[in-house]
């Protein structure tokens, strides 16, 4: 897959794959960042990505982050859409200091802090809107299975 790719600080590498198996590539931190407890904070992660039609880049913290910061990201992961490309679209980690015991954590610049995994993705041409007996019709459950959480 060919992938346009801009970096800001061209003294960090291109973001890379670490081992042959991983199917996330590391982004690195541009910035020292201190997050406060309690905080959010947006880390810059050095790049703009062109993400490639019928894709969607998905961004993650790397799984250390909560044990070795205590950070992790508000929403789980970020998504860039394919539009997110413009000159100043720089894609940023967003993250939450989890420390709320007035401890703030200094992310260093050139840290391998989150991932970047691609996903092909479908998009809506046409909503057909349904009822609920179009639903059942539709749907090989019958009934409602209870709402939120119903299979818990």
């Amino acid at each position: 897959m060919f992938v346009p790719i801009k970096r800001i600080n061209k003294d960090y590498g291109l973001p890379k794959y670490q081992t042959n198996g991983s199917v996330g590539f590391d982004f690195v931190t541009r910035e020292k960042v201190t997050i406060l407890a309690g905080e959010i904070a947006l880390i810059p992660a050095n790049n703009v990505i062109q993400v490639p039609a019928g894709y969607m880049l998905m961004v993650a913290l790397r799984s250390s982050a909560p044990r070795k910061w205590g950070i992790m990201m508000p929403q789980g992961v970020g998504i860039i859409d394919q539009d997110y490309c413009g000159p100043e679209d720089e894609i940023k980690i967003q993250v939450l200091n989890f420390n709320f015991k007035s401890t703030s954590v200094t992310i260093p610049a050139g840290t391998r802090l989150a991932q970047g995994v691609f996903y092909k993705v479908g998009v809506v041409d046409c909503w057909k809107e349904c009822d609920d007996e179009d639903l059942e019709n539709l749907s090989r459950f019958h009934k409602s299975r209870g709402g939120f959480g119903s299979t818990g």
